[in-house]
């Protein structure tokens, strides 16, 4: 095992993270080409939403972690930080593995852009047979459940603890996993969520190692989360499909705190507006997000 925590062998590393929310995640990604990068995460009962499919914020979160790493290849040496983020629901993820397959867009001066394709696995974990399956398109693959756009801001490597060991054009035709970890509760409730106002979609997310990132801010997935439980509070009954967020800054001080208010209110889905503020630095505004819930098919919410 090197000094990063990574043990290779062949084709193949085992990643030893921090112990974060992403823990029990089972995640594994393969860098294929220098522009394309797929990620494979385990769908337990933990990480699903009251619906039973996979939840959205989780699905934001894969999404986050695996286009970052064709933008860091692209832009190095360079770092990131996720500006804009959007996931448009096509189907649902129900059996998973929950896989997401990457494609870089377009590198310009200040941003990058990364197209991300999420698919429903139906039990496939190989992931090189994943990606060869999603060219393919062969009968019993993937099935197409969304497709997410991810622009990236450039900024300084030296914003980003630990960056020099986070060498993602090294990892070409690699495969790294990172072992899952039992954590306790729903992908919800081990956030220590705190409901203030369910009506008004007020809820608040502390700072704490368990979701900071590199740059030590609350990461773009854990806050995508608690812009769905946000909705869920407001709307219960309808099922976060749709996302649109736009970080603005980075929280400071914390906890995240979440405002909702309703764009539409149709029989068969709800569009709103959330807001994320650093509640303890004045309110600062850290994100604009959208959210599209859905009235799933009877019988499909979990009581």
């Amino acid at each position: 095992m090197s000094e990063n925590g990574i043990s290779a062998g062949g084709s193949s590393m085992r990643v030893m993270g921090p112990h974060t929310f992403t823990t029990d995640f089972g995640l594994a990604s393969l860098l294929v080409t220098k522009e394309r990068a797929v990620m494979r995460s385990r769908l337990t009962d933990k990480l699903r939403s009251p619906a039973g499919t996979a939840s959205l914020g989780v699905l934001t979160t894969v999404v986050d972690i695996v286009t970052s790493s064709p933008a860091l290849v692209a832009c190095g040496p360079d770092w990131t930080a996720t500006q804009d983020l959007s996931i448009h629901a096509a189907g649902r993820v129900i059996e998973g593995p929950i896989v997401v397959d990457s494609n870089l867009l377009r590198v310009g001066k200040k941003t990058v852009h990364v197209s991300a394709d999420i698919y429903d696995g139906h039990g496939i974990t190989d992931l090189e047979q994943l990606a060869d399956a999603i060219d393919t398109g062969a009968p019993g693959g993937p099935t197409l459940a969304g497709r997410g756009l991810v622009t990236f801001a450039r900024i300084p490597r030296s914003a980003a603890v630990g960056a020099e060991d986070y060498t993602p054009d090294q990892w070409i035709g690699t495969v790294r996993e990172y072992p899952a970890r039992p954590v306790e509760g729903s992908i919800y409730s081990r956030l220590d969520l705190r409901t203030l106002d369910a009506a008004g979609g007020v809820l608040e997310l502390d700072l704490t190692p368990f979701v900071a990132n590199m740059i030590g801010t609350i990461q773009g997935g854990a806050q995508a989360l608690l812009v769905e439980a946000a909705a869920h509070a407001m709307r219960p009954g309808l099922v976060a499909t749709d996302i649109e967020v736009r970080y603005l800054s980075q929280v400071r001080q914390g906890p995240a705190r979440s405002y909702g208010t309703v764009v539409r209110d149709a029989a068969d889905h709800c569009v709103l507006n959330i807001r994320v503020v650093d509640a303890g630095a004045d309110d600062q505004l850290l994100a604009l997000t959208t959210v599209t819930l859905q009235r799933p098919p009877e019988g499909m919410i979990q009581q």
